[in-house]
């Protein structure tokens, strides 16, 4: 018998209990940077090396992290439910957990790409990524993430998945950050859905949506028990 199509949909809270900071805890600021600074492309061309640094500090962030037990449980899911992740996050903290299919919507900060040639990524392992690293066509490498202002170009997959989905599972995001929110409309209306966050929501106009009100790794022991009643 086929396992049941299970889609995680992540977001910056299940990281932070992690130890990674997200810009909405201080009002628009991302580790004392202005967004507009750091993380759009009109900042990529004024201040280069800015970004570059920026990107860099996060990274070191993300190798010193470690996954918890809300990543870990997600990993071990695969056991009995046919598993995707979807995640709004840039560190690599599901993959490291153990999670075989992670699409990332916003980029992912281990990597590299083309100013020229999106198609053109690079892993950078522990290297920091310096004004002068170039791809094989001669361009300037940038932070494979999705700037403020850019397209997500992995959200029709993203959409595509959702609509697929034969349970759909909501962690740590407040569902407030666009194109990535809209994504539970293209879930079907009598497939279960479960919100993992501590935070308030007015989402009763969602139908089939239970809200667990508990942080990511708290929450997801009450999760466990309902989603295997569904196997």
């Amino acid at each position: 018998m086929p396992k049941k199509r299970l889609v995680v949909f992540t977001g910056a809270g299940i990281s932070a209990e992690s130890g990674i900071k997200t810009f909405r805890d201080a009002g628009g600021l991302w580790e004392e940077y202005n967004i507009e600074d750091v993380a759009t492309f009109e900042a990529w061309v004024k201040n280069r090396d800015l970004v570059l640094e920026f990107y860099n500090q996060r990274r070191r962030q993300v190798m010193a992290a470690k996954p918890n037990a809300a990543h870990f449980f997600i990993a071990e899911l695969e056991k009995e439910f046919d598993v995707q992740v979807v995640t709004q996050n840039i560190d690599d903290l599901h993959e490291r957990a153990g999670s075989t299919k992670v699409l990332h919507l916003h980029g992912e900060i281990m990597k590299a790409r083309s100013t020229v040639d999106p198609e053109l990524v690079y892993q950078l392992e522990a290297n920091d990524l310096k004004n002068g690293d170039l791809c094989i066509k001669g361009s300037q490498l940038r932070p494979h993430i999705v700037w403020f202002g850019e397209m997500v170009p992995e959200m029709d997959t993203a959409n595509a998945l959702a609509a697929e989905a034969e349970l759909f599972v909501v962690i740590g995001t407040s569902l407030n950050v666009y194109p990535a929110a809209g994504i539970l409309n293209f879930v079907f209306p009598k497939v279960p859905k479960w919100l993992v966050d501590p935070g308030d929501f007015s989402l009763d106009y969602i139908r089939s949506l239970k809200h667990i009100k508990s942080s990511a790794v708290n929450g997801v022991i009450k999760l466990k028990d309902e989603l295997f009643a569904h196997l």
